[in-house]
């Protein structure tokens, strides 16, 4: 008898199952094709039987074979009917849905608008063997049951103390768990807010937070970014006219722009908070990325006017859907109260692995793995652009993203269009404008992906460069 596939032969039986799939998509197997037997695969392919057994079996999962009793495996599907080319609206990514979906369906192959960093960053790293070594003896004693809606104890003292790390002084009282820090927007979001209530968001800023405010009927009005933060001089004018109820901000590592907040900038903001009387709500999703000692409202504010947002998704992985708000004691039980009745509670289970991940070491081991790999990129990446002729918002960011401004004239709409049909995945600067109109054209460029030169022939071809 052979021996049971262990964790090591799942890429030849993914490898197996893909190439099959890829036969059957191009009609090599025709729709009620018999597979080779098991045996016979087994041969050809110089792999162990389990292998074609469970490659097989991953092809009656997605679709593509039926298993016969007694006579073995046929084709299901026709050829052609699983491949997907990317619909119109994804292709143009000119609207907040599109360009989220596009970066969650991943249709393209060179990613140069795409949020995150590339696999092999992240969940290809050596945090990614702990994962899927099965390395779970901290979570031998889980109960399968809600668990709090608080979040996972022991990971909450552990944020704690990482925002004591970042000179934000709170108890674990004072920090909620949530399924990233999308969710716990959205907590806020729903807390705060009444539909006709004015916000202030950066412009451009964080295009998920716009579709969910309006969603919630909330008017929305965008404060200009400066290369050292929110412009404090229209905040003022604006915070005169509107009376916002909150400002919703991202100090470092800004998404879009990659720009940081001045410390200067940060202390005017949080005067003009008081002198107006509105909230911020900071959202720090690159924090560990950052130098502890960076700027941070919520450490110069210690939570009195700032609710304070982040997450493990953004430099941990996108599957572990774990992020925390903390804040004054008031707004967090509220928002765990809306959590109970929105969602119940967070995954237990998921916590206690990034727990496990953070207080191994682990965590801070990719880390240094990612920032070095992030500091690598920089420099040419930032090149790179400038050499197109590109005006850079910031030339070093820290973070995962450059905001480089197009010509005038140059429409960043038709620019993604074209490179769509390259295969070449763009996010145009207009989507991350609250309004959807860019003052400028520009695009969010994610500097593990500017140096691909396709995507650089592909501008220097738009540009009419040599």
């Amino acid at each position: 008898m052979e021996p049971a596939a262990d964790a090591s032969s799942d890429t030849k039986v993914e490898a197996l199952a893909a190439r099959l799939a890829s036969a059957i998509d191009r009609g090599l197997l025709p729709q009620g094709a018999r597979l080779r037997s098991i045996r016979d695969c087994a041969a050809k392919e110089a792999v162990a039987r389990n292998t074609v057994v469970e490659a097989y079996n991953r092809l009656v999962a997605r679709g593509y074979a039926e298993a016969r009793p007694g006579s073995g495996y046929y084709v299901r599907k026709a050829a052609g009917l699983r491949t997907q080319a990317a619909a119109a609206h994804v292709s143009e990514a000119v609207d907040v849905v599109s360009l989220l979906r596009e970066q969650l369906e991943q249709h393209y192959e060179v990613r140069v608008g795409d949020g995150r960093p590339p696999a092999s960053w992240m969940e290809g790293s050596e945090l990614g063997r702990h994962l899927r070594g099965g390395r779970t003896s901290a979570l031998s004693g889980i109960e399968h049951g809600y668990g709090t809606p608080w979040g996972y104890l022991p990971l909450r003292e552990t944020v704690a103390r990482l925002l004591h790390e970042r000179s934000i002084l709170v108890d674990a009282r004072q920090v909620l768990l949530t399924q990233g820090a999308n969710h716990a927007l959205d907590l806020i979001v729903r807390h705060l807010l009444q539909p006709g209530d004015v916000v202030f968001v950066d412009s451009p800023g964080y295009y998920p937070l716009f579709g969910k405010l309006k969603l919630a009927k909330v008017e929305m009005v965008g404060v200009p970014r400066l290369a050292d933060g929110p412009d404090m001089a229209a905040l003022d004018q604006l915070a005169q006219r509107y009376r916002p109820k909150a400002f919703f901000t991202q100090s470092l590592a800004h998404n879009p722009t990659g720009g940081s907040i001045s410390l200067p900038c940060a202390h005017r903001l949080l005067r003009l908070a008081a002198q107006h009387d509105f909230l911020i709500v900071e959202d720090d999703p690159f924090a560990d990325l950052m130098p502890a000692q960076s700027p941070r409202l919520a450490a110069l504010d210690q939570l009195e006017r700032v609710v304070y947002v982040s997450s493990f998704s953004k430099t941990l992985s996108a599957g572990l859907r774990v992020g925390y708000v903390a804040g004054s004691p008031a707004i967090i039980h509220a928002l765990c109260d809306l959590k109970m009745v929105t969602v119940v509670s967070t995954s237990d289970f998921v916590e206690r692995v990034v727990h496990q991940l953070v207080a191994a070491g682990h965590y801070r081991k990719h880390l240094s793995r990612l920032k070095s790999r992030l500091d690598a990129a920089q420099g040419p990446a930032s090149r790179a652009l400038q050499k197109l002729g590109l005006a850079l918002h910031v030339p070093s960011t820290g973070g995962y993203y450059l905001w480089a401004r197009l010509p005038a004239g140059l429409s960043e709409i038709s620019l993604a269009r074209k490179a769509a049909q390259q295969g070449i995945f763009l996010a145009p600067g207009a989507v991350f404008y609250p309004e959807r109109v860019s003052g400028e054209p520009a695009l969010r460029v994610n500097v593990a992906y500017a140096g691909d030169e396709r995507f650089l022939a592909f501008m220097r071809s738009a540009l009419k460069k040599p």
